[in-house]
């Protein structure tokens, strides 16, 4: 037996008796079989680890990584269901500090952990505990190592940061009023590891208000926020804009689940807050803190007569990873890119992944400067070699093969549509070419890279790109992704970068791919699945997924719209995790699309469906109001108002199968 401090090195061996961030000493005889996570950044950690079998239910937020598909929700991080909890009958809970009355009524059921870290070196002693808990200690020491190795490159580069030169950086939490993290908060240790100045108000805490002497004191020449980006009322009043940062639009956006988390993305985002601040510096080559080449290798298994290989290369550019697919073929080809255009004697094709530190610094050196230092680094040739460029990693590669008799296609998709998604012939452009013509667009969100056991014709891989974005856009409607571009209010076709290489291939001639043939139907339905799955990995979006992330998909806040009345915001919750109801409001999403889209003119059997709905909630007939105060389309608007009127505070969860007809008033 062994008695140990969260922060301290592990035994390998179980039992393991240790002290929890509560100061409670918790001993685990066995590796826990079923595990609810309260916490998002423990969610993540645990999948990380390869315990996601050992999860049976998480928290809203939680719904990120594609491993946590189909596990139980139960509630809100702030407001879990303790109930819902204990039915799933976990061996071990993970939960928050905000979780500590909540969890008294789990003490005698559970083990409950408390694992709350207040710096990385706390993080990452809390990895190492999971590690051994798990049986995963070679996976702790690698998500460890991958972390480290992020902040020791940008240590080593803002060392080169003159102090005169040193960015004042504060994170904005809220606006009324204005919020910021206190002085121990590990958000100001990102800033200080990112090369910034954090401010120091006197004030610990997770989130503590300033005042505007405070902020205009401090100055600040940096804020950034998570989540989408946005205009603050606050900071167009006199006063809050005249700071630096405001006057100079320094205004950043980032990943929630990397800004609020202390979990296993500590290094990737003090890497991108750091590149953000310090662009200009960092795109300087002589300031490099590593060699630019190539650091691993990894084989990707093609089973074509024309592909002598593909791999996965990682490297380092910029003294970021880099991770490119290189398929290279047996002789030189012709291609169809819409990146490039048709080429002839290319001998390779690659999708080239850079990641988010280094989007910013390669503007400076423009499209065909990135092509040339990457395919240098590779050592692949510029003239015979195609390529794209993607901000999707590679990891998250899909490869997908269907055939027909002879016939074989393989599509290699990576895809990401959170934050570029948009929909061709309603959202508006905003790139004019003739004044900006060396301006890179972002990087390409869903790249497709389409071989085949055939040969194609010049006018067959000019069809196949056709049959391909039919194909993807298939797979997006399937899984009603929505536009970034329009708050959420349609659905996507594309994303705005989206890019294709169709290679000629060799063996028998085909000269048509449109839908009426067997070649275009396989490539539609390779790209579609591959898409699918693509997309799947990158950001954990399935048909399946969850009521509350397409809430948060259509820029729907509960906050919001339940005016931050925190208890009527729980009972939504609670109301939502039911399947009939979030099944009613996954419907009113169609019902609402197709009246946006003037394909239903008449709503009545839909009100009556609304109020039938809001009965069943209270249990009782009531009157269902107008919800008019809501910035929604009148469907939503009205399907909302049945789970924000007083009948869903006090009623019970009744059955809505004995509710469907209007009740008389």
């Amino acid at each position: 037996m062994f008695f140990l401090s969260a922060s301290e090195l592990w035994s390998e061996q179980l039992p393991l008796t240790f002290t929890d961030s509560a100061n409670r000493e918790i001993t685990l005889e066995r590796t826990p079989r079923r595990v609810v996570s309260l916490v998002p950044a423990m969610t993540e950690i645990l999948v990380r680890l390869g315990a996601a079998d050992s999860v049976v239910g998480i928290t809203i937020p939680s719904i990120l990584p594609p491993e946590t598909a189909g596990k139980a929700i139960v509630g809100g991080f702030f407001h879990p269901d303790i109930d819902r909890v204990a039915e799933l009958r976990p061996e071990v809970v993970f939960y928050g500090s905000l979780h500590e009355q909540a969890i008294a009524g789990l003490l005698d059921k559970a083990v409950c952990i408390r694992l709350t870290p207040r710096t990385i070196d706390e993080s990452f002693a809390d990895i190492r505990l999971l590690g051994k808990i798990f049986n995963a200690s070679d996976k702790a020491a690698a998500l460890i190592a991958e972390q480290q190795h992020e902040l020791d490159v940008i240590a080593l580069k803002v060392a080169n940061i003159p102090a005169n030169e040193r960015q004042r950086v504060i994170r904005l939490m809220g606006t009324e009023p204005l919020m910021v993290p206190g002085d121990d908060s590990f958000q100001n240790e990102y800033i200080r590891r990112a090369g910034g100045i954090a401010p120091q108000f006197g004030h610990n805490g997770n989130i503590i208000p300033i005042s505007l002497a405070q902020w205009q004191q401090f100055n600040p020449q940096i804020i950034y926020s998570c989540g989408r980006s946005r205009t603050f009322p606050l900071l167009q009043q006199p006063g809050w804009r005249d700071v630096d940062a405001v006057r100079n639009q320094r205004i950043l956006f980032f990943p929630c689940e990397l800004t609020c988390r202390l979990a296993n993305g500590s290094g990737a985002f003090v890497s991108w807050l750091s590149a953000s601040i310090y662009g200009e510096a960092f795109s300087k080559e002589d300031q490099y803190a590593l060699a630019q080449e190539i650091v691993d290798r990894r084989a990707l298994p093609i089973d074509l007569a024309s592909v002598r290989q593909a791999e996965i290369i990682t490297s380092n550019i910029a003294d970021f990873r880099n991770k490119t697919l290189v398929v290279s073929f047996n002789r030189p080809m012709t291609v169809v890119s819409t990146l490039e255009g048709q080429k002839s004697g290319i001998t390779a094709v690659a999708n080239h992944f850079f990641p988010p530190p280094a989007w910013g610094l390669s503007h400076p050196r423009g499209l065909a400067g990135m092509r040339e230092t990457d395919l240098r680094v590779l050592g692949l040739d510029t003239d015979s070699t195609a390529m794209l460029f993607t901000g999707v990693d590679m990891d998250n590669l899909a490869v997908i093969k269907k055939s027909w008799r002879q016939m074989e296609v393989i599509a290699l998709v990576t895809a990401g549509v959170e934050g570029n998604a948009m929909r061709m012939g309603t959202d508006i452009g905003s790139f004019y070419e003739p004044e900006a013509p060396d301006t890179i667009a972002k990087p390409g969100t869903i790249n497709i890279l389409l071989l085949s056991n055939m040969k194609l014709t010049p006018r067959a891989m000019t069809r196949a790109i056709i049959s391909a974005t039919e194909g993807k856009t298939a797979a997006i409607e399937d899984l009603d992704i929505r536009s970034s571009y329009s708050g959420g209010s349609h659905s996507a076709t594309g994303t705005g970068t989206d890019n294709i290489i169709v290679a000629e291939g060799e063996g028998q001639i085909i000269d048509a791919t449109g839908g009426h043939t067997k070649m275009g139907e396989l490539i539609a339905a390779t790209v579609h699945d591959g898409v699918l799955e693509a997309i799947r990995r990158q950001n954990g979006l399935t048909a399946g997924r969850s009521i509350f992330k397409r809430l948060e998909e259509r820029n729907i806040d509960l906050s919001k719209i339940c005016h931050n009345d925190s208890a009527l915001r729980t009972r939504v919750e609670q109301l939502l995790l039911q399947p009939r109801y979030a099944s009613f409001l996954a419907a009113a999403f169609t019902i609402s699309d197709e009246y946006e889209r003037g394909l239903i003119s008449d709503l009545a059997a839909f009100n009556s469906w609304c109020q039938a709905v809001a009965d069943a909630i209270a249990g009782r007939p009531v009157i269902l109001g107008e919800a008019a105060d809501l910035d929604l389309p009148p469907v939503l608007a009205k399907a909302m108002a049945v789970f924000l009127g007083d009948h869903a505070r006090t009623g019970t969860i009744g059955n809505i199968a004995q509710a469907t007809q209007p009740v008389e008033k």
